[in-house]
C-alpha cells in the first residue's frame, strides 16, 4: 500500500471543522489503497475539545506528534485572559469577551506583523528537521499539507525543496484571500510577506487543491500550477443511528461559529416580521445557535426584536451537534459578507444536505453555493418583499431528500487517491 504523509495542525481531540476533512480522508483513503501517516502538534491551542472525534481515529494509524511553541499564553497574560479560556478564530468574540482596548490592538498588531503567516511559525522549522529524519527512515510516496494555518505549507514547501519530496498544498481556505485578512493590522512589509510566501507555495507545490471552484480559479490567478478541486462533505457515519423526530416547534438552527461577518440582519427583521403578523408562527419559532456567536450577531438580534425567541446551545460534541441538526425544521446557512464569499462552501451545508431537512441559505446568486442547493432556498442578504411568504412556507416542507452522492467521503476519499496517484507517478 502506498504512503502519504499528511501534516495538519487541527487533529482529534480538537474540536471544530478544521479537522474533519483529512481526519475523513485518513480514515477512507485506505480503502483506495493509500496508508496515511498524521503528522500534528502534540500540544496545539484548541479552541473547542472533542474526544468523540477520536473514534474515527484507527488503532493502526501513525500519528506523530512534536511539541509546538505558541504566543497564545503570553497572548492572554498581556490582554488579562485566564490561562484556561479558549481562543476563537475569525475574530469570533462572544459576550464578556469582545474588548477592543489598546491591550487588544496591540496584541493584533504584534500578531500580524511578528508572525507570519500566523501564529504556528514557530513550528515550521522544527518540523522541516524532525520530518526530514524520519522521512530518511520512513519514506512516503507522497506529503500533503493542509491550511489554514498556512505555516503547514511552509513545512511542505521545506521539504520539497530539501529532499524532493511529491507535495500536495491542500487550501481548505484562501490564505490572503481569506475572511479575516483585511482585519489584520498588517504593515506593508508583512502583507508582501504573505503574498510572497503564498505565491513560493503555490507555484512549487506538485499539485494545489481546494475545496470550491471559484477559489481554484483564484488560486490560479496568483500563481497556482495544476489546480484540481475536492469538495467537502459528508460522512454518513455521522448521521444517529436513530432517526430523529423533526421538531415540533419552528426551530430554524445554525451549527458552528457565527462570526460578525455571518451576521444576517435583514434575515433577522424579516423573521420579526413574520411573528409580528402570524402568531401561530410566533408561538413555535426558535432561532437556535449551536456553537460560539458572536457579540455583535446577538445585538443584532436583538436589535431586529428576536431576543424572545432565541437559543443557544454554545458548542457541542460532535454527536449532539449532528443531532441537533437531523431535527431542525429549517437549517440556516449564512454566508459570509466576505471578497472571497463567491467561493464559500462551508463543511455545515454538506452535513445539512445529509440530513434531508430544508436548508435556508442566504448568500450571493453567484456564488459556487446556490449551485449546490437545488430545492433549498436561497435569498439575498437583503430579503425581497415576497422573501415572507417563501421563508414561512419552509417550515412546513417535507425533506429535501437524499443527498448528493458525489460528496459522500467514501468518494470524496477516492477522488483524493486517484489525486494522489498521479502525483506519485509524475517525474
Amino acid at each position: 500500500m502506498k504512503r502519504v504523509l499528511i501534516i495538519t495542525y487541527y487533529w482529534p481531540p480538537n474540536g471544530g471543522v478544521g479537522g474533519l476533512r483529512w481526519l475523513k480522508m485518513c480514515k477512507y483513503l485506505p480503502g483506495h489503497g493509500w496508508q496515511p501517516v498524521v503528522y500534528t502538534p502534540a500540544n496545539p491551542e484548541m479552541a473547542a475539545v472533542d474526544e468523540g472525534l477520536l473514534r474515527d481515529v484507527a488503532p493502526e494509524l501513525e500519528v506523530i506528534k512534536q511539541p509546538i511553541t505558541e504566543p497564545f499564553s503570553l497572548y492572554k497574560r498581556f490582554t488579562g485572559r485566564a490561562k484556561d479560556e479558549r481562543i476563537q478564530t475569525a475574530f469570533l468574540k462572544e459576550e464578556g469577551n469582545a474588548s477592543t482596548g489598546w491591550k487588544e490592538r496591540f496584541a493584533l498588531w504584534v500578531r500580524s506583523n511578528f508572525f507570519v503567516p500566523d501564529a504556528r511559525v514557530w513550528w515550521v522549522k522544527p518540523s522541516i528537521r524532525h520530518l526530514k529524519e524520519y522521512l530518511r527512515e520512513h519514506p512516503v510516496d507522497a506529503v500533503v499539507t493542509t491550511g489554514p494555518p498556512h505555516s503547514m505549507h511552509l513545512i511542505g514547501l521545506g521539504l520539497k525543496r530539501a529532499i524532493g519530496v511529491k507535495w500536495i498544498a491542500d487550501f481548505r481556505d484562501p490564505w490572503t484571500g481569506i475572511d479575516f485578512y483585511g482585519q489584520l493590522s498588517l504593515s506593508e512589509w508583512a502583507d508582501r510577506r504573505h503574498r510572497g510566501m503564498e505565491r513560493e507555495v503555490l507555484s512549487e507545490a506538485d499539485q494545489v487543491v481546494t475545496v470550491s471552484f471559484r477559489w481554484a480559479r483564484d488560486l490560479e490567478a496568483l500563481g497556482a500550477k495544476n489546480v484540481q478541486v475536492v469538495t467537502n462533505g459528508y460522512d454518513r457515519a455521522d448521521l444517529p443511528a436513530n432517526s430523529e423526530p423533526v421538531d415540533e416547534r419552528y426551530s430554524l438552527v445554525h451549527s458552528g461559529s457565527m462570526s460578525p461577518t455571518r451576521d444576517q440582519p435583514g434575515l433577522w427583521e424579516l423573521l420579526a416580521r413574520l411573528c409580528g403578523s402570524d402568531k401561530a408562527f410566533a408561538d413555535r419559532f426558535v432561532l437556535r445557535f449551536i456553537g460560539p456567536v458572536d457579540a455583535k450577531v446577538l445585538a443584532s438580534v436583538n436589535a431586529a426584536g428576536l431576543g424572545a425567541h432565541m437559543e443557544r446551545n454554545g458548542r457541542l460534541p460532535r454527536a449532539d451537534a449532528m443531532r441537533e441538526i437531523c431535527k431542525a425544521r429549517v437549517l440556516l446557512l449564512p454566508i459570509n459578507a466576505t471578497a472571497n464569499r463567491h467561493g464559500i462552501l462551508p463543511t455545515k451545508l454538506y452535513e445539512y444536505l445529509s440530513t434531508g431537512r430544508p436548508i435556508l441559505a442566504v448568500g450571493p446568486r453567484d456564488g459556487d453555493v446556490a449551485g449546490m442547493l437545488g430545492n433549498h432556498l436561497l435569498l439575498d442578504p437583503e430579503p425581497g418583499a415576497r422573501d415572507a411568504e417563501r421563508v414561512r412556507a419552509l417550515f412546513d416542507a417535507p425533506s429535501a431528500g437524499a443527498p448528493d452522492p458525489r460528496y459522500d467521503r467514501r468518494v470524496l476519499a477516492g477522488d483524493m487517491a486517484r489525486l494522489l496517484d498521479e502525483v506519485a507517478l509524475r517525474s
